[in-house]
């Protein structure tokens, strides 16, 4: 190896020193300038080669000193301290052999890998091809020409091919100079068609000649192969255009190549407008969904967009066409969805005619034993029966509008309509046609002929004022007319209109303080509050909780699509150890989470389930200071003594074990295996 300092770190140096790094034979020992911020300093310090400013101290180390400043002292001074058989090279020296080796290397590497692409390709080929020298002796016998006459490479080259090639004319056309084209010729068991050409340089002798061949029984092959690709591709086009949906394909470059007539008919565009063109020749609104497909080779469904002149709502579902492993193109497929929104927004409107005609929720939906809750049931039960006003109030979340439901269902009125309005939702004027409705021109924008409102839709029912509390005042004194009068006003008219409705209200807001304040009526509350019902809060009914999260398993199961029991002993005291501000609401929400995150596997809730995020922290007692161990570790020790406690107390009994904690033996050893406890005594 060549050991090598490099003097000089400028542009020239660095050009030195990233053509010698790579060379196994050489090894640049140290670079020496002083400026240390010189290019081939910097690049030095990077690749780990030492670096400085006194290039004497490395001269008796080295082979070579490579003087790449340009200055005619310093090389002078290299020259006189340098030691004998150090050979000293100026710069331009080096850089011009490296250049030129450079070069070198460069063009045997071009010809190495153009007669690498040449053997490829000789090989590659389907028709099999040999030549010979002006000796007539063999110097080409390509892979396919191994195939036909069953002899190798190794066996033929050099030899004469009069001699080796059975039937083979190439020393006539040596001799002749003559071209032998599409000549029919037996070789062995088969049949070729061969064309033998002569070779000759620039003198115009014929020094060689070249002969390809084929075997025609393979033509006849591909001949058939056509024939039924023909049929195919007639009975592909015939499926294609009889199709009534819509088809586009595209090749690797995204050019249209096909549509069918039913392409035509949905987006407008004719074969003169797509074939050839760009796949987002056809799109009014949307990303192409081919592009995407050729891009990441992976199919692509349901992707809505607009097409055509037209601007027609569609669905796309694209895939790539895959031959032998190589994209060749994109296929989509296009489905009108025009007359799908038409029918799916009549249905909608049906769904919503038809939540105004039903009440959802009976008291066998309302759960809870407490005391509190069954005394609210109870009075709910009770004013059912009568056609009093009814106030329900609580905090939110305390099921309200359940409530409201369960009355409506279970009183004389169940078979006419339940309308919910939310007051809070809508500002004074809007609230208000929309509770007693208008008049034609009784404002702008107002529909012709006038239209009902909520109150008179739900004559012979029930209607729900929820928030009736952020009811604004103006509004209030229309109600109060109604529970007053039976009758409403609508906007913009004179003509009272008799109505026959029973109201429910709701509120979470503090009445009494309201009417302090200024903010709700007194006379409106006192008609208001002919039947008060008090629903209380989660918190004041923790023996409610265990039911209520098991009815939400129950119901999240099925929405989900899983299989939930129910929730551990644990996991039901972390939850009655928790305040619920946001009551059954939030209760319903830390189920649903939970049950997102149990695994699949999983058949009951637990602790872990029910991180401190959806629960807060106030049930959790701070750890000590000094504990330093996280949540999960400080449950999972609780869960181990626990078990092994209960384990104790039953002498090992699975069975017994599982049934004390609240769960199945299954997930009893999942816990054994999970937490390390020997369960294999017992």
């Amino acid at each position: 190896m060549v050991r090598v300092l490099l003097v000089g770190g400028g542009k020239g140096g660095a050009a030195l020193l990233r053509a010698f790094y790579p060379l196994a034979a050489v090894r640049v020992v140290a670079v020496v300038d002083l400026n240390p911020e010189a290019p081939a300093m910097r690049l030095a310090r990077e690749w780990g080669i030492e670096v400085g400013q006194d290039y004497r101290r490395h001269l008796d180390r080295v082979d070579v000193v490579m003087e790449a400043t340009g200055d005619p002292d310093v090389y002078d001074a290299i020259e006189r301290a340098k030691p004998p058989g150090v050979t000293l090279v100026p710069g331009a020296v080096a850089t011009l052999l490296m250049a030129l080796l450079h070069e070198k290397e460069q063009l045997i590497d071009r010809l190495s890998r153009k007669r690498h692409e040449l053997d490829v390709i000789l090989n590659s080929t389907h028709d099999a091809m040999m030549a010979v020298d002006q000796a007539g002796k063999i110097t080409l016998f390509n892979a396919a020409a191994e195939r036909l006459t069953g002899l190798s490479a190794g066996e033929v080259l050099g030899t004469e091919a009069r001699d080796t090639i059975p039937n083979s004319r190439l020393h006539v056309v040596l001799q002749s100079g003559r071209a032998e084209l599409n000549q029919l010729q037996e070789l062995g068991r088969v049949k070729i068609i061969t064309n033998r050409m002569p070779v000759r340089d620039r003198d115009g002798r014929v020094v060689g000649a070249v002969a390809v061949f084929r075997d025609v029984t393979e033509l006849l092959g591909l001949a058939e192969e056509v024939t039924n690709l023909r049929e195919i591709q007639t009975l592909l086009e015939a499926i294609i255009n009889a199709t009534q949906d819509a088809i586009s394909v595209v090749d690797r470059e995204g050019k249209g190549i096909l549509i069918n007539p039913a392409y035509t008919r949905l987006t407008g565009l004719g074969p003169e407008d797509v074939i050839g063109k760009p796949a987002t020749v056809d799109i009014a609104e949307g990303e192409s969904m081919h592009y995407q497909v050729l891009r990441t080779r992976r199919a692509v469904k349901g992707v809505p967009m607009k097409v055509g002149p037209a601007r027609r709502e569609v669905i796309v579902n694209c895939a790539p066409i895959v031959v032998d492993g190589e994209l060749k193109g994109s296929v989509g497929v296009i489905h009108d969805i025009s007359e799908i929104q038409k029918l799916t927004e009549e249905l909608d409107r049906a769904k919503r005619l038809i939540r105004k005609l039903e009440a959802k929720y009976s008291f066998e939906d309302i759960v809870g034993h407490s005391p509190a809750f069954t005394s609210a049931v109870q009075l709910a039960r009770a004013a059912a029966q009568t056609p009093a006003t009814v106030l329900l109030r609580g905090e939110s979340g305390t099921g309200k509008e359940l409530f409201a439901h369960a009355i409506h269902n279970e009183s004389a009125r169940r078979y006419h309509q339940f309308i919910r309005v939310n007051c809070a939702a809508l500002s004074g004027s809007l609230l208000e046609s929309e509770l007693f409705g208008y008049e034609e021109g009784a404002f702008t924008g107002a529909k012709r002929g006038g239209k009902k409102g909520l109150f008179e839709e739900a004559s012979g029912g029930t209607i729900f004022l929820d928030e009736i509390g952020e009811l604004p005042l103006g509004t209030q004194v229309k109600i109060l007319r109604v529970l007053q009068e039976k009758e409403i006003v609508r906007v913009g008219g004179t003509r009272a209109i008799p109505v026959d409705v029973r109201i429910i209200a709701a509120t979470h807001v503090n009445l009494e303080r309201a009417i302090h304040e200024g903010r709700f009526r007194e006379d409106l509350y006192y008609r208001l509050n002919v039947m008060p019902i008090l629903l209380p809060p989660l918190r004041a009914r923790t023996e409610d909780i265990e039911p209520l999260a098991r009815q939400f398993v129950r119901k999240f199961n099925q929405e989900f699509g899983r299989q939930v029991v129910g929730l551990t002993p644990e996991a039901i005291r972390r939850l009655e150890e928790y305040p619920w501000p946001g009551n059954v609401r939030e209760l319903e929400n830390v189920i649903g989470r939970a049950m997102i995150r149990i695994g699949y596997t999983d058949t009951w809730i637990d602790v872990i389930h029910l991180p401190l995020s959806d629960l807060g922290a106030t049930s959790v007692e701070p750890a000590p200071a000094e504990d330093g161990r996280t949540l999960e570790d400080v449950v999972r020790a609780a869960e181990r003594a626990h078990i092994e406690r209960v384990l104790a107390g039953v002498a090992g009994n699975k069975t017994e074990a599982a049934r004390r904690l609240g769960i199945s033996v299954r997930n009893l050893y999942y816990k054994l295996e999970k937490l390390g406890i020997d369960h294999r005594a017992g």
